[in-house]
């Protein structure tokens, strides 16, 4: 079946999403990030396009875009092919190192950019590493506090200006705007899709550090609510699966 074609945004901006394959790391140290976030620099000032926000995180990239001369589909085609030609030569390894083709949403209007770019940088607090948005080194949130950031690679204008003409008090307003209680759903959220067998037996293995599914069986019970506790948190990764795949009762993996 024919891939459908991505609708172009009137705005020319853009809410990107990329995952590693199988839901796997595609970052392992700096340096990666760095190359990362340097190859996406380079690319965007060849095409003439605006970074306006970003978050690495471990297992995916968000990245917001406004287009330039090139189109987004182009833009993201090199820097995969670019950053996964790095990773498999670092790390002497073959094959594919992100999952399918990067998501995409449009974003049309000043209200949904103001609350993609707080999910964005939320993405860190939601998952548990840091208390503050700001406290995150690998995201766009510093450049926009004022604070330097990685690379100075984001236009944060765009998005300061939504807030206030003044610069000292668009930030202040944005700051207060990210850290509010929110129920922000972004593309991650709505584009979620359930894990299939096959991959989520992999998640479980790799949990289990390649040892056999058996084994939890045989685990106290406080190491094999640890387990489960665990599996539970991956995204895409259902307790009914779990159930299923592992042996243990409904109950035993929604309790952990």
């Amino acid at each position: 079946m024919p891939r459908q074609a991505r609708q172009a945004s009137k705005t020319g901006i853009y809410h990107l999403l990329v995952r590693g394959i199988n839901r796997e790391a595609i970052f392992h140290d700096d340096q990666d990030r760095l190359k990362y976030l340097d190859t996406l620099a380079r690319l965007a000032e060849d095409s003439n396009a605006f970074i306006l926000g970003y978050c690495l995180m471990d297992n995916h990239v968000h990245i917001l875009l406004k287009e330039g001369s090139n189109k987004i589909s182009n833009l993201m085609h090199r820097l995969g092919a670019s950053y996964a030609h790095y990773f498999n030569w670092k790390y002497e390894r073959v094959g594919h190192v992100f999952q399918n083709r990067f998501k995409s949403e449009n974003i049309e209007d000043d209200i949904y950019l103001r609350t993609v770019i707080r999910y964005i940088h939320q993405n860190p607090v939601k998952a548990g590493m840091v208390k503050k948005a700001e406290e995150y080194h690998w995201s766009s949130c510093r450049d926009y506090y004022g604070g330097k950031g990685l690379l100075e690679i984001t236009n944060t204008g765009l998005i300061l200006g939504i807030f206030s003409e003044k610069k000292e008090q668009a930030i202040k307003a944005l700051q207060q705007f990210t850290a509010a209680e929110n129920k922000d759903k972004c593309l991650e959220d709505l584009e979620a899709t359930a894990m299939s067998d096959s991959q989520a037996r992999k998640m479980i293995e790799k949990v289990l550090n390649n040892e056999p599914v058996r084994i939890l069986h045989e685990m106290s019970k406080a190491d094999r609510d640890m387990v489960l506790h665990k599996l539970k948190k991956i995204e895409g990764l259902s307790i009914r699966q779990i159930s299923r795949l592992t042996g243990e009762s409904f109950n035993i993996v929604k309790r952990a």
